[in-house]
């Protein structure tokens, strides 16, 4: 699928006849705007035709789903995954000032209350979605021309996750009232035993997801353990298994999914002509159409797709990365009082996450070396090479905040079918 802007920046409706842009490429009566999703923009007048075409978005915490469709047509699919590292750069930003400070020995007056909190404001890791969900939407409408707008609110009941039982005043009172601390909760939790294998002994308590990743001490990210079994995890020997997590429930997904969604609707609606669903519509609709549960798939549902839709053969698998690593050194001084360089910025004209062609294989350059050797991956972390020669690449595309890669997608026959897109 080719997407089509006009001479004068209108979105058009996508093509398939390949043969048709490389013509007009080649001729100069179009140019590449960009790569992924691929589109153009012509350089001659044209009509401005289009059909209406609905936008589903399944708004996730980890990962995005995407789908654009008209009558007949599914036009775009995707999945971009959102990055997870805002609460742990940010405190790590933190030590950093505050050891600057403490070296410098400049006195600075405390300061409080110096960050004021406006009415909506939100938490820097959980803005940061909501932001990158706009992010996404305004991409579509610069490829696409979006008539309507679907978005999913899931508001999540984690009280009732917890216990399903909960009502009334139990909502003000929660799983640890009576409890001094929250250690002490999970060893009743527990039932004073390890939650991996059952033994008594010395307990400990172990974060789930560890603080430094953005882990909190709440109960869903807490798992008791004997010293011996912490001990085993933190080296590798051990690993706990989805099994034990899921008893335990880490609710933090939860929590942010409830929190962004009618944040999300509400700057969509200054605008775009937007609409809701939910959760439970959309997950008995899929379950109808026999589709597998993906979140490509659910923003498909999302956007009133059904069984005379065709669907699209490819897909967008996507990744947020970060683009700005603004510390030149690295915060432990070596022997001698010398700080380190933090990283390489760049080798032979490559950067860290740059597009590369190696040896008729695309992937991203995942770790460079000032010697010219390149670390090669598929934008999902599977290995291309891990020592590549910086001759042997190719530059397709400068690292972005946002990359993309197409992907083949397998479709039920019940929902494959000729495709029709408009030209």
């Amino acid at each position: 699928m080719v997407y089509v802007i006009s001479k004068h920046g209108k979105t058009l409706m996508p093509t398939k006849r390949h043969g048709k842009v490389r013509r007009l490429l080649k001729q100069g009566l179009a140019k590449v705007v960009r790569r992924g999703p691929f589109t153009i923009q012509l350089l001659y007048d044209t009509t401005t035709y289009t059909q209406p075409l609905t936008v589903g978005i399944d708004i996730g915490s980890k990962t995005v789903g995407i789908s654009a469709i008209t009558e007949k047509q599914e036009l775009l699919s995707m999945e971009v995954e959102l990055r997870q590292d805002i609460k742990r750069l940010l405190l790590e930003r933190r030590e950093y000032r505050r050891n600057r400070r403490y070296r410098k020995r400049r006195y600075r007056k405390p300061r409080f209350l110096n960050r004021r909190r406006y009415e909506g404001w939100l938490a820097p890791s959980v803005q940061w979605k909501v932001d990158a969900h706009i992010r996404l939407v305004n991409l579509i409408a610069k490829i696409l021309p979006v008539t309507k707008i679907v978005i999913e609110i899931a508001p999540f009941d984690t009280h009732k996750i917890v216990n399903p039982d909960v009502e009334g005043i139990q909502y003000q009172e929660g799983p640890q009232k009576s409890f001094s601390d929250v250690r002490e909760y999970c060893l009743w939790r527990a039932g004073y035993k390890s939650e991996l294998s059952g033994k008594k002994g010395i307990l400990e308590v172990h974060h789930i997801i560890p603080r430094s990743k953005g882990g909190t001490d709440n109960p869903s990210n807490l798992i008791v353990l004997t010293a011996e079994e912490h001990k085993a995890l933190h080296e590798g020997k051990i690993k706990i298994p989805r099994s034990k997590l899921e008893k335990v429930r880490i609710l933090k997904d939860a929590s942010h999914v409830s929190t962004i969604g009618w944040h999300i609707v509400n700057r969509l609606k200054q605008q775009y002509d937007v609409g809701i669903t939910f959760g439970s519509i959309t997950k008995s609709k899929r379950i109808e159409m026999g589709l597998e549960k993906t979140h490509r798939n659910d923003a498909f549902v999302i956007a009133d797709g059904n069984k005379n839709i065709n669907r699209t053969t490819k897909w967008y698998f996507g990744k947020f990365f970060r683009r700005q690593n603004r510390s030149i050194h690295k915060a432990n001084p070596i022997k001698g009082g010398i700080r380190p360089s933090n990283t390489v910025k760049e080798v032979r004209g490559f950067r860290r996450f740059d597009k590369v062609r190696y040896k008729n294989q695309i992937g991203i350059i995942h770790g460079l070396r000032s010697s010219g050797y390149f670390d090669i991956r598929t934008l999902s972390g599977e290995k291309i090479h891990s020592s590549a020669k910086w001759s042997n690449l190719k530059l397709l595309e400068k690292a972005k905040t946002l990359m993309l890669e197409s992907r083949n997608q397998l479709i039920p026959l019940h929902l494959n079918g000729v495709s029709c897109a408009g030209s």
